[in-house]
């Protein structure tokens, strides 16, 4: 189990940033990915496993006026 938002969710071996983000739908244009509070550039997010009991924050940034 690992975290994502503070909300758990299932793992599993061989999970990368990439396979949570297509799992949990995550499309945004800017997306900024921590896990354990290591920031994960986006080109290393096909590569950057997650493990069991990893905390990851996802968040999209979004520009305003």
């Amino acid at each position: 189990m690992i975290k994502v938002n503070t909300e758990d969710h299932p793992w599993y071996s061989g999970m990368t940033v990439r396979n949570l983000l297509d799992e949990k739908v995550y499309t945004f244009r800017h997306i900024i990915v921590r896990v354990n509070g290591e920031y994960v550039p986006e080109e290393g997010f096909d590569e950057f496993a997650i493990q069991d009991g990893d905390d990851v924050i996802v968040l999209h940034l979004m520009a305003g006026g």
